[in-house]
C-alpha cells in the first residue's frame, strides 16, 4: 500500500470510511487530535446515556434497582459478559465483567497457580506491565516461595519486542503458569497467542493473557485457541471510562475449579442470599467475581458495547490496521532522518492498535505535541505511543497531526520543553 500523505487523500479516505458515522457518537474536543485511545478511550453519547440511565434507576428504584429497571444491577455483570464474549471469541458463560486487571489477575493466579512437585515457576516476560509482575511476585510469595527464583522472564533482544523462540525457551517442565500480554504496551507488538498457547499446553503449562491493549481493537478466538484464562481493563479501546470495571475470561473446561479467592458475588445467585457460610459457586465465569459489582463504573460499558455490536470488531480491526499503517509509513518516510525510530512490528498480524516511536527526547516531543493539540502517550524512558481509535479518529485528524509532528521535528520545537515526564505520563 502506497500513501501520498496529501490532504486530498485524507478526505477521500474519510469519504470511503464505512465507520465514519460513529465519530459523531463521541465527544471530541474541537482543535484536538486525540491519539491516546490505547490509554483512555473517549466518552461516547451512548455510554453517557447509560450512566444517566443507571443513575435514574437508583433515583427511582432505590434498593429495588438490584432487580428492577431496564438493567437490573444483580445480573448486570453477567449480561455484559455475554455481550463482551463475541469480541474475544468466547462462549457467553466464559466471560464476566468484574474487578480490574490486577484484582482479576490475583483471582486467576490464586485459582490456577498451585505449585506441585517441580512445577513451581511462573513464566512471564521482561517487558510486561509492572502491575502484572507485582501480582505474580505476590502470588509466589503467598505460596511461601521466592519470587526471585520462581518468576522467570522471557528476555527481549531489543528492549521493545519479544520472539516466540525466547518465550518458548522459558517454557520448561518447571513452569506451572505462563502469563503474557496479548499486545506489548511499549511497542504495540501483537503476540501469536494461538501458537504460544499450543506450545505451552504441549508442555503441560496453564496459559493466561492480559488483553489490556488488544480487547476492542483486535479480534480474538480465546475459546477455540484453548486459552485457559484472560484478564483485561475496559477503559482503553472499550471506552468504559477512567477506572471502569474490567473483565475476565475462564475457559469452560475449568469451570469446575473453585475460585482461589471466594467472594459472595461468586455465589450461585439463587443461593447467595441464603447467607450460608458454605460457598455454593455460580456456574461459569461468574463464580470468579469477588465483591459487589461497581455499578456506576460498569454503566458506561452498556452503551459502549452497543456501539461494538453495531460496528463489528472485524470492521474496526480493518480500519485500525489501515490507520496504523498510514502512520507507520509516514514516520518511516518523513521522520526517520530526525532520529525517530518506529519500534512497532510492520506486519499486520504482529501489530496491535497503536504505533510506538522511540526517540531520546521522547518526553519533550510529547509536550510539544500537546502544545499543538495532539494528545500522545509517553512511556519512560524514550517511547511515544500514538493510537488512532477506529470509532472516532478520522483520516483528516491523522493528516493534520502528522503534519504538526513533522514541523515539531523539523524546527526542533521540542527542545523548548524539558525531557522529563509529568507525574502521569
Amino acid at each position: 500500500m502506497s500513501f501520498t500523505f496529501s490532504r486530498e487523500e485524507a478526505v477521500l479516505f474519510d469519504q470511503q470510511d464505512e465507520l465514519s458515522a460513529f465519530r459523531d457518537q463521541f465527544y471530541i474536543k474541537e482543535g484536538q487530535y486525540y491519539l491516546d485511545g490505547n490509554s483512555l478511550g473517549l466518552l461516547s453519547k451512548k455510554a453517557e446515556q447509560a450512566v444517566l440511565s443507571l443513575l435514574d434507576s437508583w433515583k427511582n428504584y432505590g434498593i429495588e434497582g438490584w432487580m428492577e429497571g431496564e438493567h437490573p444491577w444483580f445480573t448486570l455483570s453477567e449480561q455484559l459478559g455475554e455481550k463482551t464474549a463475541p469480541l474475544i471469541g468466547a462462549k457467553p458463560d466464559e466471560v464476566i465483567v468484574t474487578g480490574s486487571i490486577t484484582v482479576n489477575l490475583h483471582q486467576m493466579l490464586s485459582t490456577f497457580y498451585q505449585p506441585d512437585g517441580k512445577r513451581t515457576k511462573i513464566a512471564a516476560d521482561e517487558l510486561n506491565f509492572p502491575s502484572d509482575i507485582y501480582t505474580l511476585q505476590s502470588q509466589i510469595k503467598l505460596k511461601g516461595l521466592n519470587p526471585d527464583i520462581e518468576l522467570i522472564k522471557a528476555a527481549s533482544d531489543n528492549g521493545t519486542t519479544l520472539s516466540i523462540e525466547e518465550i518458548d525457551r522459558v517454557l520448561t517442565d518447571e513452569v506451572a503458569v505462563l502469563l503474557l500480554p496479548s499486545v506489548l504496551y511499549r511497542s504495540g507488538q501483537l503476540l501469536p497467542m494461538k501458537e504460544l498457547t499450543k506450545r505451552a499446553h504441549e508442555k503441560g503449562i496453564i496459559v493466561g493473557f492480559d488483553l489490556a491493549h488488544s480487547i476492542g481493537a483486535v479480534p480474538h478466538e480465546l475459546h477455540d485457541w484453548g486459552v485457559d484464562f484472560a484478564v483485561w481493563c475496559n477503559y482503553k479501546y472499550m471506552n468504559n471510562g477512567p477506572g471502569g470495571t474490567g473483565g475476565l475470561f475462564i475457559h469452560e473446561k475449568h469451570h469446575d475449579r473453585l475460585p482461589g479467592l471466594k467472594g459472595w458475588f461468586g455465589s450461585n445467585k439463587e443461593k447467595q442470599f441464603d447467607m450460608a457460610h458454605t460457598f455454593t459457586k455460580a456456574d461459569g465465569a461468574g463464580a470468579y467475581q469477588i465483591g459487589t459489582p461497581n455499578i456506576l463504573s460498569t454503566a458506561p460499558l452498556i452503551g459502549s458495547l452497543e456501539l461494538f455490536e453495531e460496528a463489528g470488531i472485524h470492521n474496526l480491526r480493518k480500519k485500525s490496521l489501515h490507520q496504523t499503517q498510514y502512520m507507520a509509513d509516514f514516520f518511516e518516510q518523513k521522520l526517520r532522518s530526525f532520529g525517530m525510530k518506529k519500534v512497532t512490528p510492520s506486519a499486520d498480524e504482529d501489530r496491535g492498535g497503536h504505533i510506538a516511536l522511540q526517540h531520546p527526547y521522547a518526553a519533550g516531543i510529547c509536550k510539544a505535541m500537546k502544545a499543538e493539540g495532539i494528545i500522545p502517550d509517553f512511556r519512560a524512558p524514550d517511547i511515544i505511543r500514538l493510537a488512532p481509535a477506529a470509532f472516532y479518529t478520522s483520516y483528516q485528524d491523522l493528516y493534520e497531526a502528522m503534519q504538526k509532528i513533522q514541523r515539531i521535528m523539523e524546527t526542533e520545537a521540542y527542545k523548548n520543553y524539558s525531557n522529563e515526564r509529568n507525574v502521569i505520563a
